[in-house]
């Protein structure tokens, strides 16, 4: 019940319903008569949604939290490492489509980063981590099923089947590994959050993140003249990450 309604009041707390819930005031304002109140209500929403699809200023928080832990080129220095561990990103378990139409973007990233470390890390094993959230089939089979396409022998692969969030993972991490070294993989702006909690369970990381979202482009390029849905959608993945360690630090988890 708590997991759900920690889902519940993060979805609620996203830009969109929010920016819903000033227009909806401001056309009861409106609907009052109270016409220059309603009319500036609305004059915010439109400024927030602006702002929300030019990135302004989201964009540069959510760069400056996925840069906190630079990706990791090459593993095979580290050879004390004995697991490259993924973390789930989402999965819609819909058997007419191939696992990659499954899994979403997020998740994919996560997998493909984690299989090419996992292969310059000789004696290693891939641990797929991601439980059935809101859905009938846990996120790691569809992990290991495409790690498997991907040249994954199977004897290397483990499966964490049954944790939902961040913190259960960091416990069956633990559980499964027995506290050894391991890679981390996810997604940058999820990495910070994700360290910590596995840090704070007495596991051994080193960062590994992928899956970035702000990108510094070395031209500039006329699609920044316009709106970008695409925006939205970062500005969505920064307030979930950053809810996520609000409720962390509120319960002492890091």
């Amino acid at each position: 019940m708590t997991f759900v309604l920690k889902r519940v009041l993060g979805d609620l707390l996203q830009p969109l319903p929010l920016l819903l819930l000033v227009v909806a005031a401001g056309a009861v304002l409106l609907a009052l008569r109270r016409r220059r109140s309603g009319a500036a209500v609305l004059a915010v929403a439109a400024v927030l949604l602006a702002c929300l699809s030019y990135g302004w200023p989201a964009d540069r928080w959510l760069g400056d939290l996925e840069r906190r832990h630079p990706p990791l080129a090459d593993a095979a220095p580290h050879r004390a490492v004995r697991w490259a561990v993924v973390l789930g990103g989402g999965l819609v378990s819909d058997p007419r489509l191939p696992v990659t139409g499954q899994l979403t973007d997020g998740a994919q990233l996560r997998l493909v980063e984690g299989v090419r470390l996992y292969r310059q890390l000789a004696g290693a094993k891939l641990l797929v981590s991601g439980g059935p959230v809101f859905d009938d089939v846990p996120e790691s089979r569809a992990l290991a099923g495409l790690a498997e396409a991907l040249g994954v022998p199977p004897a290397d692969i483990v499966q964490d089947s049954l944790s939902l969030d961040t913190e259960q993972q960091a416990r069956e991490v633990r559980r499964l590994t027995g506290g050894d070294s391991l890679l981390l993989v996810t997604s940058a702006y999820h990495m910070p959050r994700s360290l910590a909690l596995f840090r704070k369970a007495g596991l051994p990381c080193l960062a590994a993140p992928t899956h970035f979202l702000v990108k510094n482009r070395t031209r500039p390029s006329p699609d920044r003249l316009f709106p970008d849905s695409g925006a939205i959608r970062r500005a969505e993945a920064l307030c979930h990450e950053l809810a996520g360690m609000v409720w962390s630090r509120l319960r002492g988890r890091i």
